[in-house]
């Protein structure tokens, strides 16, 4: 659609004409004209316009003005916004109420408000990328003793990350009806989703119906002594919701996730090869340790290769990169949400991730809680839940009941306090395992009785969570494929 020609008003301030700034006064002019004339032009405009992106000072002064009456219910027409303006020195430069009434006399058509607003953000967008790139080069030519240029790149990528999320560097409040809206959506999405989850599925029956799915914003951690499963656990997860991932095209060309996700997984206890052969075995019911000797026949070959060329497609990103600083996570994850999207990020394990570089603290509890707290802020950020891992301390060796409980975390810093879910992974068998009697003797015989009984059992047991219960869910685990699944019998919630 063509502008309307430059509307023939009362000249603008002074600012407009010495500023080589991209601006559309003109746009600005037939927008407010257009909403002066009809309030109700301005249910067309699209909720990311707000008056900071009018250029003219003034122009976002009077859309403020204007947007602030129509939400109230009243009336925005020059004589009543008049009396608000009467000690604006620019609106007296302009003409007053008659630079008002010019607005309307020269309105255009009500049918194109949206497009001189889209006119009007798009060129805002444009002045702050131009403000963002003049920081970018003013800091990488004047230099800082406390960033490092990798640091200033890191802080680069955040403010455009931003800026093409959210058209701002700042989002500010929210309105409570904007919120209140929100939380009804999320609510019917859930009512219409098969299984009624509000959030992403895990692809486990039993803890969907305990956390309700995993939940965008959330930090989900999943904590456990060593061999208990948690690498296994995680993988089952990220593997269940990249595989299911589905969507729908957007009037604007986006893309809405309907089912499943895209999953960044850092991976930085193992190989990205590791954790593609444990998918593997996953799919196919090879077992990644055979598959690595070469003890397999030619029928399990060729159930490998064909998972191999069905998985080629799955939207599942790792990296593998060993002791991955907390910055280059958040700034690799947000690389991957504008290229790709992003539904879920999966962390193996926290205690690996070391701390920025201008944030080093020669105390790593204090470090862990810094890096916890970046990992809540990412999760916000991005809208997409955390799921990380934690390793426990070995306190819990040294108890009879081997059962972690939330104390054991409290020497991790604030992982905690942090998180939004914490689930604990305890398998009985592990224990007992190691606890075997001398063969041939009767204690012999109910030990492996009672390790027939639960070989294959696990405990998720959830410790914390914010906007629901805890428990224990009961989960099968198959130790030769390290492939948790839902346990074949009733009885698998025990609500606490």
């Amino acid at each position: 659609m063509a502008l309307a020609p430059a509307l023939d008003l009362v000249p603008v301030s002074p600012t407009v004409e010495v500023s080589h700034a991209p601006a559309n006064v003109e746009a600005e002019q037939a927008l407010l004209g257009v909403l002066l004339y009809d309030n109700a032009a301005y249910e067309r405009l699209s909720d990311q316009l707000a008056a900071r992106h009018f250029f003219e000072p003034f122009h976002g002064r009077l859309f403020g003005a204007i947007e602030s009456h129509i939400r109230r219910g009243q009336l925005a027409d020059p004589v009543l916004l008049a009396e608000q303006f009467q000690r604006d020195p620019a609106f007296i430069e302009m003409g007053g109420v008659r630079y008002l009434a010019d607005l309307v006399d020269r309105a255009p058509a009500a049918a194109n408000a949206h497009d001189y607003a889209r006119v009007i953000y798009d060129l805002a967008l444009r002045r702050e990328l131009i403000r963002i790139g003049g920081d970018i080069a003013q800091t990488a030519h004047e230099g800082d003793p406390d960033l490092t240029a990798r640091d200033q790149i890191e802080h680069a990528e955040q403010k455009l990350f931003s800026l093409a999320e959210a058209g701002t560097s700042s989002t500010g409040f929210h309105t409570f009806d904007r919120s209140l809206a929100k939380a009804v959506e999320n609510a019917a999405e859930a009512y219409n989703r098969d299984g009624g989850l509000s959030g992403i599925s895990t692809g486990l029956t039993d803890l969907d119906r305990m956390l309700g799915g995993l939940h965008g914003s959330d930090l989900i951690i999943v904590a456990a002594r060593p061999s208990m499963g948690k690498s296994a656990l995680a993988a089952n997860i990220a593997f269940n919701v990249a595989r299911r991932y589905a969507w729908e095209p957007q009037p604007d060309g986006s893309k809405k996730t309907v089912s499943g996700g895209v999953v960044a997984f850092f991976a930085l206890e193992m190989s990205s090869d590791q954790l593609a052969a444990r998918l593997l075995a996953d799919v196919t019911g090879v077992p990644s340790d055979r598959m690595r000797k070469g003890e397999i026949n030619a029928s399990e070959f060729g159930r490998i290769r064909d998972a191999a060329v069905e998985l080629q497609e799955v939207p599942l990103f790792i990296d593998d990169t060993g002791g991955i600083s907390i910055s280059k996570l958040v700034a690799r994850s947000r690389r991957l949400k504008r290229s790709h999207g992003l539904d879920l990020i999966v962390i193996d394990y926290v205690q690996l991730i070391t701390g920025s570089e201008t944030q080093r603290s020669d105390n790593r509890v204090q470090e862990v809680s810094q890096i916890t707290m970046a990992l809540k802020a990412l999760a916000k950020e991005l809208s997409v839940p955390v799921v990380a891992l934690a390793q426990l301390s070995r306190q819990v060796e040294n108890r009879e009941d081997k059962k972690p409980q939330l104390s054991d975390l409290r020497e991790s810093g604030s992982i905690e306090q942090d998180a939004d879910v914490v689930m604990f992974i305890y398998r009985e068998a592990y224990y007992m395992g190691r606890a075997e009697p001398r063969e041939g003797t009767e204690e012999h015989l109910a030990w492996q009785e009672q390790m027939d009984k639960i070989a294959n059992h696990a405990d998720v047991i959830i410790g914390k969570q914010r906007h629901g219960p805890i428990g224990t869910v009961k989960l099968h685990f198959n130790p030769d494929l390290t492939k948790f699944s839902d346990l074949a019998r009733e009885g698998r919630f025990d609500p606490h």
